[in-house]
């Protein structure tokens, strides 16, 4: 590809990075706090400045509830998943909005895999934010109360509990309660895949 070719494809990625935000209603603070991504680093990637890292355009597609081929520009713009009503509510924000995400798998396709840690929250949250996306999640809790709503179902996930479910299903987490910081595990199949148990021997 020519110089002007890849100037061109960044700045059509700029372009939808900031269209995505700004449906979103959410500052590049906001999305900073939500996918541990510097404001620097948004900002060039927004204005075209930087070509942005697989890790980084994980985090956003991920906090933007859009593919990876949206995001990038493979498919109309009309074609990712609408948000539901309730996503489009801007909910209040607290201490435990401030997630932290670790990327555990760093490719393309297939399954990611991704550790969250949710901090302290100061009272009772409000009902978790939802999205709605392509892909198949597989969450696990490894400390703390993790409260999962999925459709309009709430769940209280504890250490050791794990719950599998279709993206295209409204979902959103939050700490459950002021007790303490939530870590869990994340598995994403962005294209619907499963994890596939094996029986004992």
């Amino acid at each position: 590809m020519t110089d002007d070719g890849v100037a061109g494809t960044l700045a059509a990625i700029a372009s939808r990075l900031r269209a995505a935000r700004e449906n979103r209603g959410d500052t590049l603070s906001d999305v900073s706090r939500a996918t541990g991504i510097s404001l620097s680093t948004l900002s060039r990637v927004e204005t075209g400045r930087r070509s942005p890292t697989l890790e980084v355009l994980l985090r956003l597609s991920r906090a933007y509830g859009l593919s990876l081929d949206a995001l990038a520009g493979d498919e109309p713009a009309g074609t990712a998943p609408a948000e539901t009503a309730r996503t489009r509510e801007r909910a209040p924000r607290s201490r435990g909005d401030d997630k932290a995400v670790l990327p555990l798998t760093r490719y393309v396709g297939g399954l990611h895999a991704h550790k969250h840690v949710l901090p302290p929250v100061d009272g009772p949250p409000p009902r978790p934010r939802q999205v709605v996306h392509d892909g198949y999640e597989w969450l696990c809790v490894l400390y703390g109360r993790l409260w999962l709503a999925l459709g309009e179902q709430d769940l209280v996930l504890c250490a050791g509990e794990v719950a599998e479910f279709d993206t295209r299903t409204a979902h959103g987490v939050a700490n459950a309660g002021p007790a303490g910081p939530v870590e869990y595990l994340v598995m994403f199949g962005p294209q619907g895949e499963r994890l596939r148990p094996r029986g004992q021997a």
